[in-house]
Formats: C-alpha cells, structure tokens, sequence
C-alpha cells in the first residue's frame, strides 16, 4: 500500500500549524567559543553579519529563502554578571522584523561568559535569567512567534569538551556531566522563555551519524555502536528517556533539528567514510534513511538544521540533500525544512584566515568590508532542487 506524503508547512508531527514561513532556510554562523588556542571566537563579527544583517536578511529572499538560523551572543551580551548589552541582538531582531524574515534563535552557541564554570549551579542560573530576558526583547520587537534553539548541539558540544578537547575549557572524561548540565540549562531556559511567550517553539539540534567497525575489526563493533548510541543522548535527556531526574519530559522535545555533513558517516573512532567516491562504500546509509530512524524513535517533526559541503562539491551536496528529502517525505516523515549552513562562508574556528568557501555566498574583502559573492554552481543547483521540492509542496 503506498504511503500518502504529507504536505509540508500544513502540519507539524505534533499535529499543529506549520512553523516556518517556508521550507527552505539560511544558517548564520553564531559560534562564539573560545578556541583551542585560548583566543574567544565571534562568527558574526568575524563575517560582519552583526552590522551587515538587514543586507544579508534581504539577499536571501531572493534565493527563495525567508527563514534564518542565527544567534543571541552571550558572551557579548552579558559583559559582567547580571549586565547586559543588548544592542547587537536589538538590531537584528528589528533587521529581521523589516526583512519579513522568520529567524530560529540559537541561545547557546558553544560560548558563554568567561567568569562562570559550566558546571556550576550558576552557569544555569545565569543563561535561564539570559533566555528570559532575551524572549522578552524578541516578543517586544517581533511581530510573530518564535523559536529557539536553547543550547546548540548539546551531545556535540559535551563531546568537543570532554571527549576530543577541542572547545575550552577542556573537561576529557566529563562528557556525561556536560551533557547533563547542558540538558538542565536547556529546560530551564524553555519555562523562562515559556513565562514570557507561551506561543514560543523549540528545535533542538545534533548532528546525526552513522559509525561502523572497520571492516575486519569485529572486536570494534561495540565501540562503534556505543559511538553512535551517543548522538541521542541529549535528545533522550530532553524527553525524560534517559535520566530522568534532570526533569526532561516529552513537551520539551518540541522539534528535532539534525545537522548532516559529508564528515557524519565514519569507521570508529574517527576515520570517514568518503561521500566523494564513486563508487560509494557499500556501507554508506541514505540520509532518509537516518531521517527516519530519528523520527521513529522520537515521533516529532524533523528540521535538517545543518547541511553543506564545500568548493566545487556544493552543487552536487545539495543537489543529493534534495532527492533525499524527496524519499524521506515519501516514506512519511514530517521534515519541516533544510538549512543551508553556512548561507554565507565563515572562517576556520582554529584559524581564522583560513576560509571554507561552503556558504551559497562566498565573502570577497572590498574596500573595508566583506562583500557577498553568490556562488553560482551551488545557487543553479539550489534552484533545481528548490523546484524539485516545490513539486511535492515543499517551498
């Protein structure tokens, strides 16, 4: 019996309205980590986009894009305790607000003020009275409700912290404790905004993967399964499945975001299996595949809240993103959008001369500033699957 696809944008998986002014989304680049060079990182000053945002807002309606991801920075906000300089996330508020743009607020985006360890009872304190007083702003200067992204990636940023090391301050071995806390910071921060704006959403976002033993190494299969077991960590803290004293339950676990790059699929402990090949590893899994895994073990509506590639293979990413979406929605998964990520190109967080070129918008240093430069293999190829979508009522 064939599965009748749902349309998207009419239906969440929760059975409400549609959340997005349209299916199609540009991620802005809100990291602001400090580096494992100690040096505190800021992506939004670093592409410009914290004085260039109206432009960047109305260049992307005319790629057929009127939803963005961006982000309140914390730790440019909140200079000393409890002191607060708002002026950054004013402007864009009111720069989204006249660009007709629906915006996904990214909370927590890796940084948070220098003075307060993660791991204290303060660090939670500190960002639910930060989110409260950023719903506020939002409600007051938006004329729609919103969604938020309370803490970005929780499962990846306990990982790069306490696994791998590679964000600061360096936890290795206190990953668990992370991801914890991160969780308790995330349902804290949804009631605060929840007191301001009861109409407010949530997406909550990590990376999807899929990681195999090397071939011949069976005696690295658990290794590998544990590997993988660990994406859904935070996501099963949010819902209650998984240590339930932090106080998770279903209603925070509103939407599902899932990130998905070229790097997501690989052997334990880190080697990549190889997208570019052709042929592919036979081990290669179909996103939808992914996709639908996460929606059966969660049963709430998906957002691909990340995905691009770089330099020449943009086109052709982008171009597999969409037929994949095509099977997903046939198979009756509620995706309720893609997110280009990055819309516009960032630096290396670890160097920032160096530059991805993965943006639909390359940046090009004029006369003082950084100029946007649209990159035309990947734009034909976002219009060929914007149509191909469109076809299926996703628009």
């Amino acid at each position: 019996m064939k599965t009748k696809m749902p349309i998207c944008r009419k239906k969440s998986g929760k059975g409400k309205a549609g959340t997005f002014a349209s299916f199609w989304m540009g991620g802005f680049e809100s990291a602001c980590q400090v580096n494992t060079k100690g040096v505190r990182i800021d992506m939004q000053a670093a592409t410009q986009h914290d004085v260039m945002a109206r432009e960047d807002y109305e260049m992307m309606k005319g790629q057929g894009i009127r939803v963005v991801r961006d982000g309140a920075v914390w730790p440019s906000v909140e200079r000393a305790r409890g002191v607060y300089d708002w002026s950054r996330f004013v402007g864009m508020v009111r720069a989204a607000e006249a660009a007709g743009v629906q915006v996904i607020w990214n909370l927590l985006h890796y940084g948070w003020p220098e003075d307060i360890d993660i791991l204290s009872g303060e660090f939670v304190e500190r960002f639910v009275k930060f989110c409260g007083a950023a719903a506020r702003i939002v409600k007051e200067e938006s004329s729609r409700a919103s969604v938020y992204v309370p803490v970005n990636e929780i499962s990846f940023l306990a990982w790069a912290m306490g696994t791998k090391g590679i964000i600061q301050p360096v936890m290795l071995g206190r990953a668990m404790e992370i991801k914890k806390q991160l969780v308790r910071a995330s349902i804290g921060a949804m009631e605060a905004i929840w007191e301001v704006d009861g109409r407010a959403r949530f997406m909550h976002v990590d990376p999807i993967i899929h990681v195999m033993p090397p071939q011949g190494r069976l005696d690295m299969a658990e290794q590998a399964a544990g590997q993988r077991r660990a994406q859904f960590d935070g996501w099963d803290m949010l819902c209650g499945r998984m240590c339930p004293e932090l106080g998770g339950a279903m209603k925070y676990l509103d939407m599902v975001g899932v990130n998905y790059y070229h790097s997501n699929q690989f052997e334990a402990p880190d080697v990549r299996l190889r997208w570019e090949d052709e042929p592919r590893d036979e081990r290669f899994v179909p996103l939808w595949v992914l996709l639908e895994e996460v929606y059966g073990r969660y049963g709430r509506s998906l957002v691909i809240a990340e995905t691009s590639h770089f330099g020449v293979g943009r086109g052709k990413w982008i171009r597999e993103i969409g037929q994949q979406v095509i099977e997903a929605r046939r198979r009756g998964v509620p995706l309720e959008g893609v997110c280009l990520y990055p819309i516009i190109d960032r630096p290396d967080w670890e160097d920032m001369e160096q530059w991805h070129n993965s943006g639909l918008w390359d940046l090009k240093w004029v006369g003082g500033r950084w100029e946007r430069v649209l990159c035309g293999e990947y734009a034909e190829a976002l219009r060929e699957s914007q149509r191909e979508l469109a076809a299926i009522g996703c628009s």
